[in-house]
């Protein structure tokens, strides 16, 4: 059962007094000292900010309510729209919805309606979405043929705010929305730029300094990291290996390549010239430029010849020969989508828009191509190892 307190016209701004109103509250409706043990007591706050004398009182009140182990606070924010309705004496649905629904609206999440393995991937950040978030997440499976009208009529009668989008069908989805909600984008890969402006994007694109932090772990040696890569998918996440790679000391020599045949020619020229002893080649996640039919064999069979170290953001690299790769951790994944989402109901903060890379990561490594290249790793460094490979 829900207590709900509504903070007035004149109540002081210390946090203190937020937490000397909770005996009155608690005490006011006895709760079974059985329940009282098995979990906090769910205490919604109904507040308007347009109240304070001050601007931030009633955010320093819910802090010291926030403060006690013993309370689940539920901070319910009402708006003008709220109290009209309210005094015309029909606000009986809207203030129960915002209850149910844990305060500021809920979160839906839209995924592809997949099988596996992709479901269980879903499945996977959806429980993070849903370990992360004090709302309420409800969950929408979508195809192609999926009604946007009548599943936007959905969410509104839900109260949602924002979407998670997941994947490329699930924020198609999104799109048709008529952003009548704000949208959290993951589970993509390369996205345009232009495409991610208007969107929070958590890519599938590993940080490249987490990349980098890792290439120094595994191979010491190498100093220079070569890289091929399509502007208009990557332009975004190269900016941010420049940066990375000074501060890891390594020298990035990144090539553009639009096309196909343009990414072949370059590859034939750099591992033409490269020096095993202090080079490694990146590959990013790039449709142009790292082919899976073209490029990834001449690239995993000249690498192997000439020793030279290749590490991937894509985790079926490794299992081909690429000495390691960065990938996603779903849960975590999942956890930093719902804060994203979360800071959308704070204050529908648009600083968030735009691509960003996953930081939720695991490490997968070819022992064979380590043994091939001379690496020898410690028990400590193994231990970081979420997955290996012992054939190619």
């Amino acid at each position: 059962m829900f207590r709900l307190l509504r903070p007035f016209h004149r109540l002081p701004v210390l946090a203190r007094i937020g937490a000397c109103l909770l005996p009155i509250l608690l005490t006011a409706t006895p709760v079974p000292a059985a329940r009282w043990d098995a979990q906090p007591t769910p205490l919604a706050v109904l507040y308007a900010e347009g109240d304070e004398l001050e601007s931030g009182q009633f955010q320093e009140i819910l802090e010291g309510i926030q403060d006690m182990p013993s309370v689940r606070l539920v901070p319910i924010r009402l708006s003008y729209s709220d109290m009209l309705v309210a005094e015309a004496g029909g606000g009986r649905w809207p203030l129960a919805g915002k209850v149910a629904l844990g305060g500021e609206g809920a979160i839906a999440v839209v995924y592809p309606d997949t099988g596996e393995p992709y479901r269980s991937v879903f499945d996977k950040i959806i429980q993070g979405i849903e370990t992360q978030s004090k709302n309420q997440v409800v969950s929408y499976a979508v195809t192609p043929n999926t009604d946007a009208g009548a599943l936007r009529n959905t969410l509104k009668a839900r109260d949602v705010r924002v979407v998670i989008a997941l994947g490329r069908q699930g924020m198609q989805t999104a799109e048709a929305l008529n952003r009548e909600f704000g949208v959290v984008v993951g589970g993509v890969t390369a996205l345009p730029e232009e495409e991610a402006r208007s969107r929070s994007v958590i890519s599938l694109s590993p940080d490249p300094a987490l990349l980098f932090a890792r290439l120094r772990s595994l191979a010491p040696q190498v100093r220079r990291v070569h890289v091929i890569y399509d502007p208009r998918q990557n332009g975004w996440l190269l900016r941010l290996a420049r940066e990375a790679a000074r501060e890891q000391g390594l020298e990035l020599l990144a090539e553009e390549a639009r096309d196909l045949k343009t990414a072949v020619r370059l590859y034939q020229e750099v591992l033409a010239r490269t020096d095993p002893e202090r080079d490694a080649l990146w590959l990013p996640q790039d449709a142009t430029t790292v082919d899976e039919s073209t490029v990834l064999p001449l690239v995993m069979r000249e690498a192997w010849e000439r020793r030279l170290p290749v590490f991937s953001s894509s985790f079926g690299h490794v299992r081909r020969g690429a000495l390691f790769s960065l990938f996603p951790d779903n849960l975590g994944l999942g956890r930093n989508l719902a804060g994203t989402a979360l800071g959308l109901l704070a204050n529908g903060d648009a600083a968030n828009r735009g691509v960003t890379p996953l930081k939720d990561v695991q490490m997968a490594v070819n022992l064979r191509t380590a043994k091939h290249l001379g690496l020898i790793f410690s028990a400590r460094q193994q231990q970081a190892f979420d997955l290996v490979f012992t054939g190619q």
